[in-house]
Formats: structure tokens, C-alpha cells, sequence
């Protein structure tokens, strides 16, 4: 195996053509004696692995991430090198790593030993794709159209341009977001920022459906990525993006939703809600309750905050916000998903250890899954967890 000079790698992908990636990232494997790479990017529902087309002839099928045994489904959920042994190859599957985002697999077949050096190497490939992938979607709509399953309403192909990346980690905290249904949601959003020693967390449902909400949700999260940027405490914020929905809209549209912010170093979150259904406090593997803050007028109706809440959280604590389509969407027997579901899917999900990113999946699917996978609103779940036991203080 040769020593990978990542480096000069980096700058040769700088210099290619979208359309020449997967070539590349084939030749950069090489080095480390790898072969036959297929790249697997995460679809936009998370739920389908969908390959890459090469040059080549070969037609790979997509691999569902939940289907039981697959070494890149296993790949993408657990973060992690997944091997089994060819003849006398081996083949690895390794995630595709943006940033704190996982959006795909690396597939590839390696003719040397896997031993500890191999598997770091081979994990950085993983990083490498990601860092190449990224710096490519910003000029090309390559990517974007792989993931696409099916076609994608206006409305969704606003929102998902306006989403930050959908996990955000830190030594000290994560916060992991989900919404449906994927390829149509209009109206709600969700933002989170790590900013010195902050995580900064918004949650936001425009009412209404389709086109206009996506605008007015657009607009609403700018306000807040503005104020944000310039330092704003939560309650300006919140009053200039009040203002900024009146202005424009004169009262007859209006956004509920939540701003947030978590202190890494004592665990202080405050927040504020806008007409918003209050969120979970989840603390090993129970949900102990809502957070309860006074409600202000959703945003765009010209009200006053009423109260800005605060609450000391415990290392390993979680606070989940949620839509209202999570819980209020009704089955074909006409009952409500409700709260005490919700509840349940978290609890169950988080006993079992699986990863938050896993866990969100498990109750998005539970919510689509009663209403026959036809949701009748947009359904959104923020995930926010505190250790600063992992941190460096």
C-alpha cells in the first residue's frame, strides 16, 4: 500500500470537471490498492442508497439503507468502515463524510490487508469524496439529480436549498434534523449554527402549504440567519423577523416556530416559542417532559414576546422540537398520530442505543406509516443533544 498524498489529491479535484469525480476518487484509490469504487449518495428521504453513473457499463441497482444485511446500508447508519471477505479480497463500504453530514457510501473492493492503517486510509477516502462531492455541488446539479428519487415539487426544491446540512456534531453537542414528505414540503424549515460557544437552533412552520409558504418560510428564515450573523440576542430576533413578515405581508401570513440557543460550556439552553407546539426533554432514554415557555404570536401577526424561557440541562440531555404535522396528522380511522405516539417512538428507539440521526428516522417513518405514507401536512423534527462530558474544557 502507498503513502496517499491527500493532499495533491485535494488539488487535483479542484481541478476537475463534476463528471470526472468518480474517476478520480478511483485513481486516488488505487494507492491504497482499491478497486472497482462505486459511490452511493443518500437519497433526499434518507432512505435509498442511489449509485453514482460512471463511465462504465456496469449498472449498480440502489440499496434501501434499512434492508437487513447490507454491508453500505450498515455503512451509511452506523457511521462506520463495514468489510466482509471476496475470495481473497475484501470488500469495504466506508461513509461518504461532508462536514458532520454522512451522504452516502464509498463501495470498493481491496486487494491488500485491511489492518489499522488500511482502515484509516480507507475512511479518509470516505472524508475525501465528501470534501470533493461538496466543492462540486456548489456548480453542478449532478448530485442534487442522483438523490432525487422522483420529481420534486417548486415548493420542495426551495426548502431543501434554503436547509442547512441536515447533522451538525461538535465535541460538546449535535443537533439532527428531519422533514417530510421530502420530495413536496412547503412550508416548514430548520436551521442550526455552531457559533463560539453556542448552538444556534430555529424551528419554523408557515402556514398554509405549497409555493407561497415556501416563500414565506424562506423569508423568515433569512431574517433569522441575519440577525443571527450580527449577534442579536433571541428576543430582537424575534422581533425583527416579526416585523419583516408584517412588513411585507401586512398580517395575512405568518409563521409559528422556535428560536433557540444552547451554551456548549453550561448547558443553559433559552429559548422562545411563536405560537409553537412545546418541545421534549428527553434525559436517558425517557422523555421527563415538555418545556413549557409562555407563547408569543407566531410571527407576521404583529404581537409582543411574552417570555423568553431558559432551562439547565444535564450532560446527555436531548430537547426535541417538533411541527405540528408530526403530531396532528391523522390515520384512515381519523385519530390523531398525537404526542403519547410520538413519545413512545423516541423512547423506544433511544432505549435500543441507535443513533439520533437513526432515531429521527424511526419516528418520521412511524408518522408516515400511520397516515399510509400520505401526509396531509409537512412533519419536521430538530434534535438537540448537550454533552459537554465529550468536550475539551
Amino acid at each position: 500500500m502507498d503513502d496517499l498524498d491527500f493532499g495533491s489529491a485535494l488539488r487535483a479535484l479542484h481541478e476537475l470537471s463534476p463528471s470526472d469525480i468518480g474517476d478520480s476518487l478511483s485513481t486516488v484509490a488505487m494507492h491504497i490498492g482499491a478497486h472497482d469504487m462505486i459511490i452511493f449518495l443518500i437519497d433526499f428521504e434518507q432512505s435509498t442508497l442511489l449509485p453514482l453513473p460512471d463511465r462504465g457499463v456496469r449498472v449498480e441497482a440502489p440499496i434501501g439503507v434499512a434492508t437487513e444485511g447490507t454491508p453500505e446500508g450498515r455503512a451509511f447508519l452506523e457511521r462506520r468502515l463495514v468489510d466482509s471477505a471476496v475470495g481473497d479480497t475484501t470488500r469495504v463500504c466506508v461513509p461518504i463524510i461532508e462536514g458532520s453530514d454522512c451522504t452516502g457510501v464509498l463501495a470498493f473492493t481491496l486487494t491488500s490487508p485491511l489492518d489499522d492503517r488500511a482502515s484509516r486510509r480507507c475512511e479518509e477516502l470516505g472524508m475525501l469524496a465528501g470534501v470533493a462531492i461538496s466543492i462540486a455541488a456548489r456548480y453542478t446539479d449532478l448530485f442534487n439529480l442522483v438523490r432525487r428519487r422522483r420529481a420534486m415539487s417548486l415548493p420542495a426544491s426551495i426548502q431543501w436549498d434554503l436547509l442547512p446540512p441536515l447533522s451538525l456534531n461538535t465535541p460538546e453537542a449535535s443537533s439532527n434534523g428531519v422533514l417530510e414528505p421530502a420530495y413536496d414540503v412547503g412550508g416548514d424549515c430548520f436551521d442550526h449554527a455552531v457559533n463560539g460557544f453556542s448552538v444556534d437552533v430555529a424551528i419554523m412552520d408557515a402556514m398554509g402549504h405549497g409555493l407561497a409558504s415556501s416563500i414565506v418560510s424562506s423569508l423568515a428564515v433569512e431574517s433569522y440567519r441575519h440577525d443571527r450573523r450580527e449577534s442579536q440576542p433571541l428576543a430582537v430576533t424575534h422581533e425583527r423577523l416579526d416585523k419583516v413578515l408584517v412588513d411585507n405581508f401586512g398580517g395575512e401570513r405568518f409563521v409559528t416556530g422556535q428560536l433557540a440557543k444552547l451554551d456548549v460550556q453550561s448547558g443553559h439552553l433559552t429559548w422562545i416559542n411563536a405560537g409553537h407546539p412545546l418541545p421534549l426533554h428527553v434525559r436517558e432514554d425517557r422523555v421527563l417532559a415538555t418545556l413549557d415557555c409562555q407563547p408569543s404570536l407566531p410571527w407576521g401577526l404583529g404581537g409582543r414576546l411574552k417570555e423568553e424561557a431558559e432551562v439547565e440541562l444535564q450532560p446527555g440531555d436531548s430537547v426535541v422540537f417538533y411541527t405540528d404535522g408530526v403530531i396532528e396528522g391523522r390515520g384512515p380511522s381519523g385519530d390523531a398520530f398525537g404526542i403519547d405516539r410520538f413519545v413512545d417512538l423516541i423512547q423506544r428507539a433511544s432505549a435500543a442505543r441507535r443513533p439520533t440521526d437513526a432515531i429521527l428516522r424511526n419516528a418520521i417513518n412511524g408518522v408516515l406509516e400511520f397516515q399510509e405514507r400520505h401526509l396531509r401536512d409537512d412533519a419536521t423534527i430538530v434534535w438537540l443533544t448537550w454533552d459537554r462530558q465529550r468536550g475539551a474544557w
